[in-house]
């Protein structure tokens, strides 16, 4: 099933589409000249519309609205502990080579911790995250998160961890098996707004009291209705189809 599922994955990329179309096209081409031309032009019109942002936009804005925004300064005392979700940091394979903690574009993952327990400091922070890659080396999502963590001086004590997980659905069936963990209880669960609802649906179908509190929001303001970037969009496709294609497959699956 994780073999599948990054498969699926590898599938949400939209300019991968483009370039199996155009490699179609060209092949066709030789045998079958008129069908291999309407091809080509069509993996030509899908990469011009892959550009038009407002679309993907409006999916990942659906995502991200779901659940209401935290304030940093929010009183948090109804909770015993926070679980963060990985995904915030850069690959094993980069972080195996630097003593520093190294981000990625969804660094308020990692980093909303803190806010919250400067203003609430009996809360308890779980960090959940393997490693996620098929052919991952170096250090796991966890260790990553430690680096950071112990930079900015908290111990050991402070943050539990959970280094085997390697999807959303296995961040919540192995941290509820965490010593001293119990997921009936109330905790929050931090991770990116549009990732949220995929997130909540798993952790609740897993038993967990939880109440989100989405970080990494990535839409809002009025609509610019003539965005256009094909880099942009690619990218604001690949995240919209990522999520949306996860929430029906953890659905079929029964996952939530």
């Amino acid at each position: 099933m994780f073999f599948i599922s990054k498969v699926i994955a590898l599938l949400t990329q939209p300019l991968l589409w483009v370039a199996m179309l155009l490699l179609a096209g060209l092949l066709l081409q030789a045998r079958w000249p008129r069908t291999g031309l309407r091809i080509t032009w069509a993996a030509l019109a899908l990469m011009l519309f892959v550009g038009w942002m407002p679309l993907p936009e409006l999916l990942i804005r659906h995502l991200e609205g779901q659940y209401t925004e935290f304030t940093p300064q929010a009183d948090l005392r109804g909770y015993v502990g926070v679980v963060v979700l990985g995904g915030a940091t850069e690959s094993g394979r980069v972080q195996q080579v630097h003593t520093q903690p190294l981000f990625n574009g969804a660094a308020e993952r990692i980093t909303a911790p803190l806010s919250m327990l400067r203003h609430n400091p009996h809360l308890r922070v779980l960090y959940t995250g393997g490693e996620g890659a098929l052919m991952g080396i170096g250090p796991s999502e966890a260790d990553r998160a430690r680096v950071f963590y112990e930079s900015v001086g908290w111990n050991a004590g402070q943050v539990q961890y959970e280094s085997a997980s390697r999807n959303t659905y296995e961040n919540a069936v192995l941290s509820a098996q965490l010593p001293g963990v119990d997921k009936t209880q109330a905790w929050l669960l931090v991770t990116s707004a549009a990732h949220m609802p995929r997130s909540m649906g798993t952790f609740i179908k897993a038993g967990w009291n939880v109440t989100a509190y989405p970080v990494d929001y990535q839409t809002g303001g009025p609509m610019d209705w003539f965005s256009y970037s094909l880099l942009g969009g690619a990218s604001r496709w690949e995240q919209a189809l990522h999520e949306w294609v996860g929430l029906l497959a953890y659905r079929v699956t029964g996952r939530m």
